[in-house]
């Protein structure tokens, strides 16, 4: 009993000492706990208390824990408003004290001359009446060195400033250091043996910087475009036969002078691999495998080439899609032997899975409208994928010459079923200024301008004005086109023009003209087009001296209104709209004038270009042929002097302008008039290939020959004669009556040729060319130019 008793006073006692000093312990975590009765916002000035309260992660009226506290300080520094968030108990409710970021009034940039502040800032995401926070700004910094770095300054470095004004605002100053600019020294390559440094370095973008390099930004170091030349390598030995290359580094070092690099490729190529054998595998489709024989690009004996095999693949989808089968796909299986450096491929065919269109997105053009680019889709949201449908849209998107890059995708759809497609477009500039300069034995300087759009505000709609620049031509003409008039495939335009010309020393006379047209054309597929065109002129001949003008251009004096009607008709499977390397663009002008005014005549034109590529990359074989005929309606008068062909310059180089065709001696002085003809053939032969240098000089050489002739003329423009020269009367050949009745020459078909050389360059202002052509065969009475210069691409 006594024990039991002793037990009980040590157990009373030690629930004194421990139950106390447990309650103490415990006592500042359940007072912290208890319900608050309130949530009190200070410091904020343009923030809204309840903006904050909706912030936090707990309300008035419920228990409060370190976890809930922690949770509300993040998600409010997260919102971006605040520099600093406290929190904290005043009595039973909790108060948090806020410090608002300042409102950017102003974004400035110091400190930079190269590149301009209108570059700059689309690069910045803080502008003026956002929040600034010190986070947004170094992204900022971030992005305008970037910037820097790709355009050459790699030691560039920004610093943001703020100049602080009343009421919580503040001045955000981006300052520049530019610093020296930075190119590249060398560039290296380790590893190669089948290819020389020079070979490889032609075929990355990446170039080694010189002083004329003044229009080129390939000198200079960018790492975006250091990994684009990896691929570029990679895909040059994969074309040539290396099927198991490697691109082991690309790396850039900065030299200790701190404004160049030192660029080295480190590569491993492998074997090169011949094809021993190539196979097709229809599989589980009913197509004949011989049909699709002739899609293959590789023969048996070649060095392997990949590039050739994904055109094979290519071909061949496209090909069991014409034979029904949309969803056909094929595999090519590649089996190398590395001792015996062969390699054998087997394309295998399969029907593949269903799949149909989800959606299509458009991403990349920003100044270009959706609806532009849809337009030229033949598939929509719902339709089955279709490989051919998807080429076409290619092809028909880069007709419009609106993009630098078309990159069309499929994605995967929200169901296996569904594909997404992705056409992701790199715009490019659409407005063109054109040059035109020359020389000529008899004109001098001569010269053009015009400027155009092709795409106007993002519609696609097309706009130009040209105007003349020489003393002897003077010329306004604008024209307007919608090509999608009412929102449907038809194209509508309209032009206005009027011009003034001086051809005085190749036909004494000075003409005026004003007019406008109508224009209505339609696609009849991809490849065929038609066009029909209505327009109304006034015009107004001049002989200023009588005396020094022939007998055929006194009676072409006076004015009269010519109204005609036109159908135009155009054939193109070309693979570029201005740059062709392949196919044919065909065209046929029929027009007929006579619906009212005071012209009868009906003409026709054609002219056709074809282009293939020749031996090695970059050389291109143009063939060029024109030809047209006019003639006046049974019965009515001689086809005006203004409407017959005048060839020579652009279309015949060699002859100056209106240097070939008939022509009749002034029987005043002995000179020559230029009369124009009723019928002309002109043909082209030119070889446009590379010359040699870095593709960054944007150079190529050409040769060329022009042949053809002009000829015909109204009975009436002469008196005798065989048309092969001038007769003179019975007068004394001293006395100008002598050759009074004076015949024309040029009537009968003279055969001319010329050949050329000429330089092209791909310039910031557009194709610029200067051509040196010189005449193997002409007439004595004909009129010839040895050197042109244009800038524009001639075709």
């Amino acid at each position: 009993m006594g024990n039991s008793l002793v037990k009980t006073a040590k157990l009373m006692l030690a629930m004194g000492v421990v139950l106390p000093a447990a309650v103490q312990l415990a006592a500042p975590q359940v007072a912290f706990a208890q319900a608050i009765t309130g949530i009190i916002v200070e410091g904020n000035a343009r923030v809204e208390p309840d903006t904050v309260r909706a912030y936090m992660q707990f309300n008035a009226g419920e228990q409060v824990t370190d976890a809930q506290i922690d949770a509300s300080v993040k998600a409010l520094f997260q919102t971006g408003f605040f520099s600093d968030v406290r929190m904290f108990r005043r009595g039973s409710a909790v108060v948090v004290q806020v410090d608002e970021n300042p409102l950017v009034n102003e974004v400035k940039i110091q400190g930079n001359d190269e590149l301009d502040d209108k570059k700059l800032k689309t690069e910045i995401r803080l502008k003026e009446r956002t929040i600034y926070t010190r986070a947004r700004a170094q992204q900022d910094v971030q992005r305008i060195q970037t910037l820097y770095r790709r355009s050459g300054y790699f030691n560039a470095t920004v610093s943001p400033r703020l100049d602080r004004l009343g009421q919580n605002r503040v001045n955000l100053v981006y300052v520049v250091n530019e610093g020296a600019e930075t190119g590249i020294e060398s560039i290296q390559f380790q590893g190669n043996q089948a290819f020389s440094d020079s070979q490889l370095s032609s075929v990355i973008t990446t170039s080694e910087s010189a002083w004329w390099k003044f229009f080129s930004t390939t000198d200079t170091y960018d790492p975006d475009r250091l990994n684009f030349d990896k691929e570029l390598l990679r895909r040059h030995y994969l074309k040539n036969g290396f099927a198991d290359v490697e691109i082991l580094s690309a790396d850039a070092q900065l030299l200790q002078d701190g404004t160049n690099f030192a660029v080295s490729f480190v590569i491993n190529e492998g074997p090169q691999y011949t094809i021993s054998n190539v196979a097709v595998n229809t599989g589980n489709t009913s197509i004949d495998p011989q049909a699709l024989q002739g899609a293959v690009q590789e023969t048996v004996g070649d060095v392997y080439d990949a590039s050739k095999v994904d055109k094979s693949v290519e071909k061949m989808t496209l090909e069991a899609g014409k034979s029904g089968f949309a969803f056909a796909r094929a595999r090519p299986k590649i089996e190398r032997d590395a001792v015996s450096r062969q390699l054998s491929i087997t394309y295998n065919l399969d029907e593949g899975p269903r799949v149909y269109v989800e959606r299509i997105d458009i991403v990349g053009n920003v100044r270009t409208l959706d609806e532009v680019i849809r337009r030229e889709l033949n598939i929509v949201e719902g339709d089955a994928y279709n490989r051919i449908l998807i080429d076409r849209a290619r092809r028909r998107l880069t007709g419009l010459d609106f993009f630098e890059k078309i990159d069309i995708r499929q994605e995967e759809g929200s169901a296996p079923d569904l594909a997404v497609v992705v056409i992701d477009v790199v715009e490019k500039s659409t407005g063109t200024i054109n040059f035109s300069a020359g020389y000529s034995t008899t004109e001098q300087a001569i010269g053009s301008i015009s400027v155009s759009e092709r795409n106007l505000l993002g519609t696609g709609n097309r706009a130009s004005v040209s105007t003349s620049l020489s003393f002897k031509r003077q010329s306004v003409n604008a024209s307007y086109t919608d090509p999608y008039f009412l929102d449907r495939d038809i194209s509508a335009g309209v032009d206005v023009f009027g011009s003034r010309t001086d051809i005085e020393d190749e036909s004494s006379f000075t003409t005026q003209q004003v007019g406008g047209a109508l224009r209505l054309g339609t696609r009849l597929d991809d490849y065929n087009s038609i066009f029909g065109k209505y327009s109304l002129t006034y015009r107004d001949i001049d002989v200023g001296r009588v005396e020094d003008a022939s007998r055929a251009i006194r009676d072409s004096e006076g004015t009269d209104i010519i109204s005609k009607v036109g159908l135009t008709y155009v054939y193109s499977d070309l693979d570029h709209p201005s740059q062709p390397t392949s196919g044919v663009r065909a065209k046929v002008n029929v027009e007929v004038a006579g619906l009212g005014g005071d012209v009868e005549w009906a003409r026709v034109d054609a002219s056709a270009h074809y282009f293939m590529p020749l031996l090695f990359d970059g050389v291109v074989l143009k063939v060029e042929g024109n030809a047209g005929h006019i003639e006046p309606f049974p019965g009515g008068d001689d086809v005006p002097i203004l409407d017959r062909f005048f060839k020579g310059g652009d279309t015949l180089r060699g002859f100056a302008r209106s240097g070939i065709g008939p022509r009749q001696r002034n029987e005043f002085d002995g000179e020559f008039d230029s009369l124009g003809g009723t019928t002309y053939a002109i043909g082209t032969l030119e070889v446009t290939f590379p010359l040699g240098l870095p593709e960054s000089f944007g150079l190529e050489g050409s040769v060329f020959s022009d042949f053809g002739t002009a000829f015909g003329a109204p009975e009436s423009s002469g008196t005798q004669g065989d048309g092969n020269g001038c007769l003179a009367n019975s007068g004394p050949p001293s006395n100008v009556a002598a050759i009074a009745d004076c015949d024309v020459v040029g009537k009968s078909i003279a055969f001319r040729a010329a050949v050329g050389a000429g330089v092209i360059w791909k310039s910031p202002f557009g194709p610029l060319r200067l051509d040196v052509a010189y005449p193997i065969l002409k007439e004595s009475f004909d009129e010839t130019e040895l050197v042109r210069f244009s800038v524009g691409t001639r075709f």
